[in-house]
């Protein structure tokens, strides 16, 4: 009987806390996260306090939740993308671009949610360690696309560096052999990680600046610059 009664139960738990979710964004989008709060998001629920903190136990918790589902969804998104790139043959270069148009999307699509994941959200708040393990899930698909590339001179130290990296931590190279189990090329696993790693720079740089809306009265649009950016990634990395 009792077993009976915990489907229901657990279900409705589960629908509270999407509730508490999506009114929270809604904060979020409205004022960032300065409005974020718990007492309000409970009033405009019904909810007393009390009964909301049974379902979050704080503010941060609250986040921690956000933050993943934010980097879940990004992941999801982005792995759709090289999945649908893969299927239909495109070549690195193009396989690239398809990430990068997925990423940017995820991040202008829903800027506060992408505002979010970028950097601690308030003073003092202190990630879980999980949220590594997502935020690597949003990256790898970007190391097979350079795992076959030919670096270029001018990020030589850079592929050094992740070398040295990858001889270091054992869950570095397992994360790589994951999405790019079979690294070629004269980098290896050293040049996908840097392509990787160069990609997430430049993307985050010209995203996270799009999504802050500080690009607004420049004269340029966000998909021309995603273009010139990818376009220098792939000469970089000798990617055709």
């Amino acid at each position: 009987m009792a077993e009976a009664q915990q489907g229901p139960r657990a279900r409705y738990r589960e629908q509270t806390r999407a509730e508490i979710k999506e009114a929270a964004l809604r904060q979020l989008a409205d004022g960032g996260v300065a409005a974020l709060a718990l007492t309000r998001i409970a009033k405009d629920m019904g909810l007393s306090g009390p009964a909301l903190y049974r379902y979050f136990a704080s503010r941060d918790d609250l986040l921690h939740a956000l933050i993943r589902d934010a980097y879940d969804d990004a992941a999801s998104a982005i792995g759709a993308a090289a999945a649908r790139s893969v299927d239909a043959a495109q070549s690195p270069r193009e396989r690239l671009r398809a990430l990068a148009v997925a990423y940017r999307a995820s991040a202008v699509g829903e800027p506060h949610r992408y505002l979010l994941i970028q950097g601690a959200p308030v003073p003092g708040y202190v990630a879980l360690a999980d949220t590594l393990d997502r935020a690597r899930a949003v990256l790898g698909p970007f190391l097979p696309v350079f795992a076959g590339g030919t670096p270029g001179a001018v990020v030589a130290p850079v592929v050094a560096q992740m070398a040295a990296w990858l001889d270091g931590d054992p869950a570095v190279g397992g994360w790589v052999a994951e999405y790019a189990a079979d690294a070629a090329g004269p980098a290896g696993a050293a040049g996908a990680l840097a392509g990787a790693l160069l990609a997430w720079a430049q993307l985050h740089g010209s995203v996270g600046l799009e999504a802050a809306g500080q690009f607004e009265g420049m004269g340029h649009t966000g998909d021309t610059l995603l273009d010139a950016q990818v376009g220098m990634l792939a000469d970089t990395f000798g990617l055709e």
